[in-house]
């Protein structure tokens, strides 16, 4: 009965455990591609960028609008008193009803202008929306980098960890046997602390990484444990040469592409500012009818309906819009300097970061060639020998330093690789190297 006791006990113990399992979430792993599209669906400054390009768009709207015509209707000659008896006052005996109507004729394709002048703003709106991007999307890829990087160092302080205890027990059967002195395991189990101190410090920082990761994706309710990515944590030689990123920077920076439509834009403010210096006339008409009052049928007005034209024509004596026409002139050149200096910065960023580039490789090629075998060739031999008596424990503390060296070196070589990757391709505009 017993038995039979503690094996249900056991049972319904396990079933527990498995319901608890399957009601976990399951682990949500994401790649770059999918954190970048997720990235550009939810960030608030990136939507908050979009609404502005549509406020541009609306200004088109506002920019091309035609003048409105203006209309008034005046009723005049109020308060006319007879003159006779005969001729009883009445005030509106000699009152007339007057209408008129004028619209303003802009000259000199101002309307035109005017919305070419507003295009030209939504399409510098939708570079600066685009350089927004390319500078938020660096962001994005620094944290995921740095996760990457988190998870190589967790997995790397496991691995030595792992590797560490194995030698301890051996080392603690070597010490029933007689083999090594106490005070030998006693400096085995203290250099312990240093591999549980360094996975204690990868769990925090792949911790605080994926904070950062998913404050940065504006996801709030995705726990922690529950997100993760995947990425290659690995280094590849750039496959375009320095002058092809040049050519590619030039042509797909929106930094640079906004500038270049500044001058557009400016000239055409300068021939607004040409045509909003030209005179337009505003053309009227005016309709009149008298009210006769019914009781004096004898007055008769000179006439009793007219049609009347007018044309008015401001006279532009002073007022020629001189200081608009020079400050937009003075734009263009302004603007055609700014589009140089945007040039030398693309050269400059280019330059500078497919230079990191290309170093970070040449220090990570020895390194993948020979450093990493060497330095676990080295490991495990002076291990095989300290276990066997053939070396002496400082020995063995010195190959297992050496070894944690060599391999912290190169995750963090990785990781300024492909954080070098991301400012070639924050430089160039575009993702050169994925």
């Amino acid at each position: 009965m017993r038995l039979v006791w503690r094996t249900s006990v056991v049972c319904v113990l396990v079933s527990n455990v498995g319901l608890r399992a399957a009601a976990q979430p399951p682990q949500t792993t994401l790649t770059w591609a999918e954190i970048r599209d997720r990235f550009r669906a939810s960030n608030p400054t990136l939507e908050a960028g979009r609404i502005g390009i549509d406020e541009s768009r609306a200004a088109e709207i506002t920019a091309f609008l035609r003048p409105n015509p203006q209309c008034a209707v005046t009723f005049d000659q109020i308060g006319n008193t007879a003159t006779s008896a005969d001729n009883p006052a009445n005030i509106f005996s000699a009152s007339n009803l007057l209408g008129t109507c004028g619209y303003l004729h802009e000259r000199g394709h101002k309307r035109e202008l005017r919305r070419d002048s507003a295009r030209g703003a939504t399409a510098i709106a939708a570079s600066a929306q685009a350089d927004l991007e390319r500078n938020l999307l660096f962001t994005l890829r620094s944290a995921f980098v740095q996760l990457l990087q988190a998870k190589a160092f967790r997995a790397f302080a496991r691995d030595n960890l792992a590797s560490y205890d194995q030698v301890l027990g051996l080392s603690r059967d070597r010490l029933r046997a007689g083999d090594i002195a106490q005070i030998d395991l006693d400096r085995l189990e203290l250099q312990r602390v240093t591999y549980e101190s360094d996975l204690q410090t990868a769990e925090v920082n792949l911790r605080t990484a994926k904070i950062q990761l998913l404050r940065l994706l504006n996801d709030r309710t995705t726990p922690v444990d529950q997100f993760d990515v995947s990425g290659p944590f690995d280094f590849v030689a750039p496959p375009q040469t320095l002058d092809e990123l040049r050519r590619t920077a030039l042509d797909g920076r929106p930094d640079l592409r906004a500038a270049m439509q500044g001058i557009d834009k400016a000239r055409t403010d300068y021939r607004l500012a040409f045509a909003n210096g030209s005179t337009d006339p505003t053309i009227g008409t005016d309709v009149g009818v008298p009210s006769i009052s019914q009781a004096f049928r004898s007055y008769q007005p000179p006439l009793r309906q007219y049609v009347g034209v007018s044309v008015g024509v401001p006279l532009r004596l002073f007022d020629r819009n001189q200081g608009e026409k020079l400050r937009a002139r003075l734009d263009i050149t302004r603007n055609e300097r700014l589009a140089d200096a945007a040039k030398l910065q693309v050269f400059g960023d280019v330059d500078t970061a497919y230079a990191t580039v290309t170093s970070t490789v040449a220090l990570l090629q020895p390194y993948k060639d020979r450093y990493l075998a060497r330095a676990a060739r080295v490991r495990d031999t002076v291990t095989f020998s300290y276990q066997r008596g053939g070396v002496s424990l400082l020995d063995f503390l010195q190959a297992e330093q050496a070894y944690r060296g060599v391999q912290v070196s190169y995750v963090n070589l990785i990781a300024a690789f492909l954080n070098a990757v991301n400012q070639l391709n924050l430089a160039v505009g575009r993702e050169v190297i994925p």
